[in-house]
């Protein structure tokens, strides 16, 4: 079955092809001409002239806070949309789609790993990875098909990520510790193996020693499913482990607002 329609839209049961011809990754984002201000009349936080990923990369996104590195997740995941130029993801332009669209696409296409993780406190360990599911049914029969159902899924990747503990998996989430909640999160990301996925400062609450093998256990499914990572952090020891880094001071053109500090007697 083709992954593309006859009019070269994505097949929706397929999603989107990366792999061309003569089997050469293909990008899967561009951007060209990007700003984005959060009001009309501000300054931009983000103004890039042009950044390009391909399937399957591992790209680490440095920065300083304010930098705009949170911002460009968002706009990566469709949660914003730029004010001025091109931000194609997977083949599809997110400046034209409406919210509705945009939703869906996210649903379907992207994984995200919070900083704080989200998890929602009164579903099980299973139940919070399998949740994604219930919102996109490409990722479900995606998860169906990995793992013969759900749960055997939800259970395959929390395996993967050492979270398999009988007596881990009966505790409400709010009662893991603060790496099994990440584990937890990080298996809800990857259910469905969506094509992109997005880590925010995901290992900022761990202990140095546990961040490495955190990240290379991310890295062994991501590789395993094709999945593109975009990984932010403020931790310079782990950019060593990805493809390549992107520093937002090098490529974001937007003036840092300056910042005052009032002090006693001035």
């Amino acid at each position: 079955m083709s992954a593309f329609t006859k009019s070269g839209k994505i097949n929706p049961l397929l999603g989107p092809v990366h792999i061309d011809s003569i089997g050469a990754a293909q990008t899967i984002i561009n951007i060209t001409n990007l700003q984005f201000a959060w009001h009309r009349d501000a300054l931009p936080v983000l103004d890039i002239a042009q950044l390009n990923i391909a399937q399957g990369e591992r790209v680490f996104i440095e920065g300083p806070s304010g930098s705009g590195k949170s911002t460009l997740l968002n706009l990566l995941a469709g949660v914003a949309t730029p004010n001025h130029g091109k931000l194609m993801v997977l083949g599809q332009n997110l400046n034209e789609m409406n919210g509705a669209e945009r939703d869906r696409f996210r649903a379907d296409h992207v994984g995200f790993i919070f900083q704080l993780f989200n998890l929602i406190p009164y579903l099980s360990v299973v139940e919070n990875v399998t949740l994604p599911c219930r919102f996109s049914r490409l990722r479900r029969d995606k998860a169906i098909q990995n793992g013969f159902n759900l749960q055997a899924e939800a259970m395959r990747l929390l395996t993967h990520l050492e979270m398999n503990d009988p007596d881990l998996l009966d505790k409400p989430v709010s009662e893991l510790s603060v790496g099994q909640q990440q584990r937890v999160a990080a298996a809800r990301a990857l259910v469905g193996s969506p094509d992109l996925l997005i880590a925010d400062e995901p290992t900022s609450s761990l202990d140095a020693n546990l961040r490495e093998s955190f990240i290379r256990l991310l890295f062994d499914e991501c590789a395993s499913r094709g999945t593109t990572l975009i990984f932010v952090s403020h931790d310079p020891s782990l950019e060593k482990l990805f493809d390549r880094t992107v520093r937002l001071t090098d490529i974001n053109r937007a003036e840092r607002p300056a910042i005052h500090v009032l002090r006693r007697g001035k």
